[in-house]
């Protein structure tokens, strides 16, 4: 793509505005600033190079004949107001929304010869937007059409992945870029899903699993009931369809104590655990349950407030005592499938339990995770007994 971004550039009579994106303003900036900008430079295109802009989100390559490569971010806002001639789309199978493309599309309206080139290998069942265009693209070839559209696709389909045979047939930069070696040694590094979806061009059935399965079966303990000084955690769902009440104690034992559709019958329920246990109800005052904080004081439960700060830490460290061994869940459904589906929500430097999936119910794994924190982690509140439990 660099090349044809290079020719598109130099070779088409004006000056082009030539813009590529990745799935990120920051993955588009570095493979501009480590990958594009010293390969022209050190090319024998490098003396048709008159500046190179290296300013944060000023980036540009500006060729002697007025044209321009720049990367952009993959907002649909980042490409507005430009007028721009070629725009590559790069690391398509990321996007969950047209974005990108709705962005370019506006951008390209005003010249005649426009192109948008949209690329990636086979993403997975999140791959919303780059599956329909290869459905787009695979209709237009079965069809017959010669105009307006050009779908090309290299992938291994049906074909055995471990005959190198198929591999030549399937990787356009076998004997190029790589070698058979290359393939042979990521085949044997990477998972067999990995390796069809990388390699061979295959649609992965589901995203990657977060959370080991090995390592979630191991602390599966229909024993492991919480005793003694008890941390109680309510969440719920982001579309209020669902809450879950989560229990967990000092040796790190987690259990699911009540989960229901709606949250009608929560403040109910936080009030009979508050007065049996007289502990706190753990909620995440910036999730979903964060607006129950105020009605369940006024019932009289003591609650326990988590900023932003905690969940972080509460997710990491759970994500690691489960892969550690930790600690001990009683075996609960509901948990089973939250655990098996959940993925990540990146914040920064940092991540959390992804809520984003409305068909997967997440709150079993948020409220066994923060009550296992609190129980775990946080320094006990004291409390007055009057009566034993």
């Amino acid at each position: 793509m660099l090349a044809f971004m290079a020719h598109r550039a130099l070779r088409w009579g004006i000056p082009q505005n030539v813009v590529y994106t990745a799935q990120t303003g920051f993955h588009a900036r570095d493979k501009f600033r480590n990958d594009h900008v010293p390969i022209l430079q050190a090319s024998k295109l490098g003396p048709l190079i008159d500046r190179v802009f290296m300013g944060a989100g000023l980036e540009a390559i500006v060729f002697k004949n007025g044209s321009r490569i720049l990367p952009l971010g993959s907002t649909a806002s980042a490409m507005h107001g430009k007028t721009l001639d070629l725009v590559v789309i790069d690391e398509a199978r990321f996007d969950k929304t047209a974005d990108r493309e709705a962005g370019a599309l506006p951008a390209m309206a005003t010249r005649d010869d426009a192109q948008l080139f949209i690329i990636s290998t086979a993403g997975d069942v999140e791959s919303t937007f780059f599956r329909q265009k290869v459905e787009q693209g695979r209709s237009a070839v079965e069809e017959g059409r010669t105009t307006d559209i050009a779908y090309i696709e290299w992938s291994a389909g049906d074909d055995d992945l471990d005959d190198p045979a198929t591999w030549w047939d399937m990787h356009p930069a076998l004997g190029h870029l790589i070698t058979e070696d290359t393939i042979r040694h990521a085949k044997a590094t990477l998972s067999p899903d990995q390796f069809a979806q990388e390699y061979g061009n295959r649609w992965s059935a589901a995203s990657e699993t977060l959370i080991d399965p090995k390592a979630w079966q191991k602390i599966q303990d229909r024993k492991a009931a919480p005793e003694g000084d008890l941390s109680f955690c309510l969440d719920v769902a982001l579309d209020r369809s669902r809450a879950t009440i989560a229990v967990a104690d000092k040796a790190g034992r987690v259990e699911i104590i009540d989960s229901r559709d709606g949250v009608g019958w929560v403040g109910a329920r936080c009030q009979q655990l508050s007065r049996r246990y007289r502990r706190p109800i753990v909620v995440d005052g910036y999730g979903p349950a964060g607006v129950l904080l105020e009605p369940l004081e006024a019932l009289g439960v003591q609650v326990v407030k988590y900023v932003l700060r905690d969940v972080v830490a509460a997710v990491s460290l759970f994500y690691d005592a489960i892969h550690a061994g930790t600690l001990k869940v009683r075996p609960n459904e509901g948990l089973d499938s939250a655990a098996a589906g959940v993925r990540k929500k990146v914040l920064g430097g940092a991540w959390l339990w992804a809520r984003t999936d409305v068909e997967l119910d997440i709150t079993p794994l948020f409220a066994a995770t923060i009550a296992w924190h609190h129980a775990t982690q946080k320094k006990p509140e004291p409390v007055k007994r009057s009566f034993a439990y």
